[in-house]
């Protein structure tokens, strides 16, 4: 199954001819998740190549105006487009009262259902084929990060093997990709027969507006990406740590730290036109970091 992170805003505090506010979108095979919706998302989703209406969940990381503002619009825009399929909503304490409000804003009654779901440090969403957990991020308001987990996948098929026990190709193969027993001239042939080792889905971390965080570096350990808050530059770290933000050089730390693959930095100040010196001053600690900018598109594969 393919999946993709569509940079949808990659700006902080104030949409600015550069960038827009905070918007992630994750699109797994037929569906689409949405991490905060800062104001001008639905504009930035037409210009995107994803569909409003693959997206069923999505993930407030805190309530500041940047990163849940494109709520009403894109609630609404969606029933102009004649949505039926429930959509759920994400986010900490606050989250259910704050749906609640959107959905009688204006002359405006929902013709889908719309659901809020409050959240908590330590929760975890589970679904089909993934989870989604979530930690206390720390910043000044109550804020979440949050990971994507795909589910463990069975280990790699020995068709070698499997012949050599007198299974025939087809079906058998199959159900024993899928960890299923099958029976062959009366002798059980198990999955872990012809399979190696469990091998692990794809893990994407998001980490919200947020000061280096404990809790973050061990929600994204392993992770083959890391979405992380690197507002300002290190000359700016008291201030942005007064403001629970992160450098670049700080979210390049915490990338270092958790062992992941890949660092993306996003919630970029308005001060800066050409975020260049952020990326460098990253990769002086962790190479494998780059600045996201508005619709950029990655894949993120499997591991053989």
């Amino acid at each position: 199954m393919q999946l993709y992170i569509h940079f949808l805003g990659t700006g902080g505090s104030w949409p600015s001819v550069q960038r827009n506010v905070s918007a992630v979108a994750i699109k797994r095979g037929g569906e689409v998740l949405l991490f905060d919706c800062g104001e001008g998302t639905q504009r930035q989703i037409q210009r995107s190549s994803i569909s409003y209406m693959q997206i069923r969940k999505v993930f407030i990381t805190h309530y500041h105006g940047d990163h849940f503002l494109g709520l009403p619009g894109f609630i609404q825009t969606m029933q102009l487009n004649d949505r039926e399929e429930a959509l759920h909503i994400y986010g900490p304490k606050g989250t259910e009262e704050i749906v609640d409000t959107i959905l009688h804003l204006g002359h405006f009654s929902p013709s889908y259902p719309i659901i809020g779901h409050d959240l908590k440090s330590g929760d975890v969403v589970k679904c089909d084929g993934y989870e989604v957990r979530c930690v206390a991020a720390r910043h000044n308001v109550p804020c979440l990060a949050y990971s994507l987990v795909e589910d463990v996948r069975p280990g790699k098929f020995n068709k070698p093997m499997a012949l050599r026990l007198g299974v025939p190709e087809g079906p058998l193969f199959r159900k024993l990709q899928q960890g299923k027993s099958v029976e062959v001239k009366g002798k059980i042939i198990t999955p872990e027969m012809v399979l190696g080792p469990p091998r692990p889905g794809r893990k994407i971390t998001i980490s919200g507006d947020t000061m280096p965080c404990k809790r973050v570096i061990e929600l994204a350990r392993g992770s083959d990406v890391l979405i992380h808050d690197a507002t300002f530059d290190s000359s700016l770290e008291d201030r942005a740590n007064e403001y629970g933000h992160s450098t670049a050089r700080q979210a390049a730390e915490v990338a270092k730290e958790a062992g992941v693959e890949k660092l993306y930095l996003t919630h970029i100040s308005p001060r800066y036109r050409d975020a260049e010196e952020l990326e460098m001053e990253a990769r002086e600690v962790f190479p494998a970091s780059y600045v996201a900018h508005d619709f950029m598109e990655i894949e993120v594969r499997l591991k053989k």
